[in-house]
């Protein structure tokens, strides 16, 4: 992650511009304030946290923009006009860098675009890391369109650069969670999901992928007689996750042990040398989706704001299917600003609330169109207008 430290931050030249780069204004929350920055048609908050004897500049992880390099120079402004004393740089301000990434899009586009694939088949890789699994597939299926998911940036950039290379036009990138580009997708609209080597997280297994709710997401927008695909060097997950799918009405399921691939990963081929056992599990969806639409908007009433400062405060909410979580409050003359985690306990939302005299509003990105979200959204109007 692009950061810088300084021994101080002039906040006293805020607002200001410097080349194309806006720092519009800043809010502050204890130790630690966001500055609402503008760059190339994006928005996004930089974040700067006030240690003992520095301050530690990063971007904000909820509002970052996909194309890291934006960010990259956005911190590079930001350090040579309003940083004093740089202790520690960790930038890349090369303007060729701010070009979008091929093939790079973000959740708008993608389902604008796949609108438009309806006659298509239509694959999905989880995690794909280097990226040889998910090339290998675009190579193989000239017809389908392969969409890749990774949060994990320079293995983006890298599959990016490897695919124009080749001259892949088939694909898609995405840098998002996995869990919420399910929840965006509409019933029977994908072929294969691939979900190989994904993380055991055996001390954590809240933070696995596969979950009760996954395999749900993965049954409705599976077609029927599409394919899930997991393949792990880990027993335990495989057990875990056959165990989850078992659970799946009609549920249909492969087992298989070092089965013979006609690719494989870097970390692959080092486990087999190490004679490392290999598992894979398929399932194969049995059933058509019908799934009722989801009604309700993310909007709230006129505020009084001056009620609103006067009772808010960080807080916790947990319903039997969502939760809200009132983390930060940020202030500056005009605005509040709610740092919040909300929705569902197995892929909830980080957003931004802004708050002033005329309005309340989702700032930068708005929530999915979730169930969990809606009655999350939903709590906070009750939560900010005093209705509990």
């Amino acid at each position: 992650m692009p950061n810088f430290i300084a021994k101080d931050i002039k906040f006293a030249n805020l607002p200001c511009k410097v080349g194309e780069c806006e720092f519009a204004w800043f809010a502050r929350s204890g130790d630690e304030s966001l500055i609402y920055t503008k760059l190339k048609d994006n928005e996004f908050f930089i974040q700067v946290k006030k240690r003992k004897d520095d301050y530690l500049v990063k971007g904000d992880k909820t509002t970052r923009p996909a194309n890291i390099f934006v960010l990259q120079k956005a911190l590079c402004e930001f350090r040579d006009f309003l940083a004093w004393d740089l202790i520690f740089s960790a930038l890349n301000s090369h303007e060729k860098s701010l070009e979008k990434i091929d093939f790079l899009l973000d959740e708008d586009e993608f389902i604008s675009n796949l609108a438009n694939l309806k006659n298509k088949e239509i694959f999905l890789e989880i995690g794909f890391g280097s990226g040889r699994h998910l090339l290998y597939q675009a190579k193989s299926n000239p017809n389908a369109i392969v969409v890749g998911i990774e949060i994990y940036k320079p293995s983006i950039l890298q599959v990016s650069n490897l695919a124009k290379a080749s001259n892949l036009n088939n694909i898609i990138l995405l840098n998002l969670d996995a869990r919420k580009i399910l929840s965006l997708l509409q019933d029977n609209c994908i072929d294969k999901i691939f979900l190989h080597f994904p993380i055991p997280w055996h001390k954590s297994k809240n933070r696995r992928v596969v979950s009760d709710e996954f395999a749900l997401e993965v049954q409705r927008v599976l077609k029927k007689g599409g394919l899930f695909e997991l393949r792990s060097d880990d027993k335990d997950y495989t057990d875990f996750s056959t165990s989850v799918f078992l659970n799946l009405d009609l549920a249909n399921l492969q087992i298989y042990k070092n089965r013979f691939l006609e690719v494989s990963s870097k970390y692959e081929d080092r486990w087999v040398r190490q004679n490392k056992d290999i598992f894979d599990m398929i399932f194969t969806n049995s059933i058509h989706s019908n799934s009722s639409k989801i009604s309700g908007e993310f909007v709230f009433d006129k505020p009084n704001f001056d009620q609103i400062c006067s009772n808010l405060a960080p807080i916790t909410h947990k319903g039997d299917d969502f939760f809200i979580h009132i983390q930060r409050i940020y202030k500056n003359e005009a605005n509040l600003i709610l740092k919040i985690a909300f929705g569902s306990f197995y892929k909830p939302e980080h957003i931004f609330v802004l708050i002033n005299k005329n309005e309340i509003k989702y700032f930068i990105k708005t929530p999915l169109k979730t169930q969990p979200n809606l009655k999350a959204h939903q709590k906070l109007k009750e939560l900010l207008f005093c209705k509990i």
